[in-house]
């Protein structure tokens, strides 16, 4: 009897590539990428192991597919150890310039320090957001940032980080060029732990994406 092989493998943790067989496509999927391609903020916020990971990967490649820009912030590699707003703010800016390969388009440790006397890391972030992602990027950007609940070990509080999410949805009602801009967090908390300023957050204007058992 001839004995076939199966490619099929099961893996424990960590996100599964994009075009893994043992993949299992979930109502989330389908209304995380219907809600992004919308231009919808959306927040994925679950128990670990819940595939949260592997749902990110999957939703960015249809979403790059489709011409749209992804770029992916993970919180684990900027890190707590001897972080300061100004280093924390400075590594968010640095990934977004460099997932959107800007890094031809702007100095960016120039550019940033440019800035340092007037204005407040946050202030920076969104002025680039305002002055050259959206006006170097024309097409849709989608800001992935994963493992979100890191917010909750810095020892600064990061209601501004979630204060300027709301900020670039509320000015799409001014700017249509923010209407190309959205982000979408996962990670494992609850909306109440993450921001304590209940007038900066981002939460009640977004969509919830439930990830149910498999």
């Amino acid at each position: 009897m001839t004995q076939i092989k199966s490619s099929y493998q099961y893996q424990v943790g960590g996100s599964l590539n994009g075009d893994a067989p043992s993949y299992v496509t979930r109502k989330a999927d389908l209304e995380f990428y219907k809600a992004l391609k919308g231009g919808n903020f959306c927040y994925v916020l679950n128990s670990r192991q819940m595939g949260k990971s592997s749902l990110r990967v999957r939703t960015m490649q249809k979403l790059q597919a489709e011409g749209i820009v992804c770029v992916f912030i993970d919180l684990t590699g900027i890190g707590t150890q001897d972080a300061t707003p100004e280093k924390w703010y400075a590594g968010i800016f640095y990934t977004l310039v460099s997932g959107c390969q800007l890094t031809s388009k702007i100095q960016w440790r120039t550019w940033w320090r440019e800035h340092l006397e007037l204005l407040t890391p946050i202030q920076r972030l969104s002025l680039f957001i305002e002055e050259i992602l959206l006006v170097e990027i024309k097409q849709k950007i989608v800001i992935f940032v994963d493992e979100i609940d890191r917010v909750l070990s810095q020892k600064f509080s990061l209601d501004d980080f979630f204060g300027l999410i709301r900020y670039c949805h509320d000015q799409r009602d001014t700017y249509a060029d923010y209407q190309r801009l959205t982000f979408a967090l996962l990670g494992v908390a609850t909306p109440s732990d993450l921001i304590q300023d209940k007038t900066q957050t981002p939460f009640n204007i977004g969509q919830a994406i439930q990830l149910q058992g498999f």
